[in-house]
């Protein structure tokens, strides 16, 4: 049986995420007390088809009858039965939080006449860090389509999870850095496509922009120098029993020098191992 818990902070895009993996053949059960996991765990593993079942649940701040740091010793016994679980927490920051709520009429679970939307949010944080801390796979939602956001989820759950599986993610830093990074690197120093008028409007993945700065030998370097550190390192990582590795390359805006590079580290290590995802954040 395969168990895929589904937390993070309110207005993320959980409930989505759930109906993501619904669409994908689980069963989708939200909101669910985590006091209740291993006896909802135990009935569905006594169904003549458990080997095959696939559990999608959310579990979040809503029901705050028992400390979610219970969460990391619940999944350590399911876990101990051959049970694979896996967390997936979502995450924004405050003020595209803030900005999603003050669209919607939604009301944040922790919201009350005595606590503002702005401290509720900084309360769940606090809530949540357990889970956070302990989630398998950490996917920052501030910046991404709904589009987006369903590839990402069945990248995550389709691939073989007994192998590492990189994310190279281009993104601008007048946007702010990808706080899911594990490794980032900086991309601003080379020449930038932005000052050649006839290449402003085109982008990293357009064939004037390829053409340009494949012709700059640094460039060249530089996305070299990254691939040949990723590659070296990312058996290392795999043989840590990692599940997950982000890797993040910024220029300043996110359109033209990073999507070239993020391209092209995605084709090459793709060729090298089986699970290398691309998300170009700021690219439109």
């Amino acid at each position: 049986m395969r168990v895929v818990i589904v937390s993070g902070h309110s207005g993320s895009g959980k409930t989505s995420a759930l109906n993501i993996l619904e669409d994908i053949g689980f069963t989708a059960i939200d909101n669910l007390p985590l006091t209740l996991l291993p006896q909802l765990v135990e009935q569905y593993q006594q169904a003549s088809n458990s080997e095959q079942l696939q559990l999608a649940i959310g579990i979040d701040v809503r029901n705050l009858t028992v400390d979610l740091s219970q969460i990391e010793p619940a999944v350590a016994a399911l876990r101990s039965t051959g049970t694979r679980v896996e967390i997936i927490f979502l995450a924004s920051d405050k003020t595209e939080l803030l900005r999603r709520y003050s669209e919607t009429r939604r009301k944040h679970p922790l919201s009350n006449s005595q606590c503002s939307l702005e401290q509720a949010i900084d309360t769940e944080q606090q809530l949540l860090s357990a889970v956070e801390k302990f989630a398998d796979r950490y996917i920052d939602t501030s910046s991404l389509s709904l589009h987006q956001l369903r590839e990402m989820v069945k990248q995550t759950v389709g691939g073989d999870p007994h192998q590492l599986a990189v994310l190279i993610k281009s993104f601008g830093f007048k946007h702010g850095v990808p706080i899911d990074a594990d490794f980032v690197f900086d991309l601003r120093c080379l020449p930038n496509p932005h000052w050649k008028p006839e290449l402003r409007s085109f982008s990293g993945c357009d064939q004037p922009v390829i053409d340009f700065l494949t012709s700059q030998p640094e460039v060249i370097a530089m996305a070299d120098d990254i691939h040949a550190f990723i590659s070296r390192w990312v058996p290392q990582f795999s043989a840590n029993n990692r599940s997950y590795l982000t890797v993040a390359v910024g220029c300043t805006g996110g359109h033209h020098r990073s999507v070239f590079v993020a391209n092209r580290l995605h084709r090459q290590l793709g060729e090298q191992f089986g699970q290398v995802q691309l998300l170009h954040r700021d690219l439109g």
